[in-house]
């Protein structure tokens, strides 16, 4: 690791001017940058500690619920606001990393965290994404955790986050400030796919500071939501593959549906094809699987991760399933 400059700004301004330094970085919980830093993987020679910000907040106004972006991940999982109104995000939170992260983790550094491909972490091997132009280790390497959806020759790392997964799901809104104004993110655009720049994970421009979320609540998402994530163990594992699922029943017919995916793309990967499928639709195993079918029917996998092709379908069934009951 290298020597930096520390800072710690008192209002949102002096943070923001403070991080329009090319090298500097906004610091938090620290539980991803640190170790990228320990590992030479970033190299960032100052950090803007934001944890002095007032942005830790969730509240509801009408019907969008508000998670300020220094929220911990362990305090929005266990807030009555969250679980009662969106508990598929609660779940999310729930199953990501261990109880010691999420009690440091912050909703805005879980958006921000960078990929856990072991090429990525590994400076002797060629990354794109760490080195632009150097090549891709993982396309002829070990690439069993890779992406399956969206990939390029560039890149086919995956984004690890599951909470970013429920807010895709979730129609969220990212709030990102400059100092002067406010701009506004679907969380679908916050995120982008590696193309010819992997190197850029997100559409923040640099110096923009990270404000919160805002969450629609649909009463009807409340009672029928479910986050599953199948990885090789319990706990401490990223997902080989998630599927964030919410459904607003009319009796046995599916009114609206929500569906996303983690564990196979570069960003969480919303299934709209199988959404739109499944909209006033019955809830039948037979009507999952054809969704199933559409959801991954542009998917292209690699030589290790050839398993994800029918993982990824089987598990979307096995929680619209177990969501409908049948």
């Amino acid at each position: 690791m290298i020597n930096f400059d520390y800072i710690k700004p008192s209002d949102e301004v002096n943070a923001i001017g403070a991080c329009k330094d090319p090298l500097a970085q906004y610091i938090a919980g620290g539980t991803n940058l640190v170790d990228l830093m320990k590992r030479g993987v970033t190299n960032p020679e100052k950090l803007v500690d934001i944890t002095g910000l007032a942005m830790s907040g969730i509240e509801q106004k009408g019907n969008i619920i508000s998670i300020g972006a220094l929220a911990l991940n362990s305090v929005v999982a266990e807030h009555e606001l969250v679980k009662k109104h969106l508990p598929l995000l609660s779940q999310a939170l729930q199953a990501g990393a261990s109880p010691q992260i999420r009690n440091m983790a912050t909703v805005g550094g879980n958006m921000m965290q960078r990929t856990r491909c072991g090429y990525f972490y590994d400076l002797t091997m060629p990354c794109n994404k760490r080195t632009p132009n150097s090549g891709c280790a993982a396309m002829e390497g070990y690439n069993r955790m890779h992406a399956i959806f969206g990939a390029s020759q560039k890149c086919i790392a995956v984004h690890p986050s599951d909470m970013c997964v429920a807010l895709v799901a979730l129609d969220a809104t990212v709030l990102v400030t400059n100092g002067k104004s406010v701009r506004r993110i679907p969380f679908s655009n916050f995120h982008k796919l590696p193309g010819n720049n992997p190197e850029k994970d997100n559409n923040l421009i640099k110096g923009e500071l990270i404000r919160g979320i805002e969450v629609p609540v649909q009463a009807g998402f409340a009672s029928h939501s479910l986050y599953t994530k199948i990885r090789d163990r319990a706990s401490y594992a990223f997902a080989l593959v998630s599927v964030a699922a919410a459904l607003d029943m009319n009796g046995s017919s599916i009114k609206d549906i929500r569906l996303a995916m983690g564990g196979v793309a570069h960003k969480p990967w919303r299934l709209t094809a199988a959404e739109q499928f499944l909209k006033g639709k019955e809830a039948t195993a037979a009507n999952f699987k054809q969704a199933a079918a559409l959801a991954i029917k542009e998917a292209t996998a690699y030589r290790h991760n050839q398993f994800k092709l029918l993982l990824a379908p089987n598990t979307i069934v096995h929680t619209l399933q177990t969501l409908a009951g049948i």
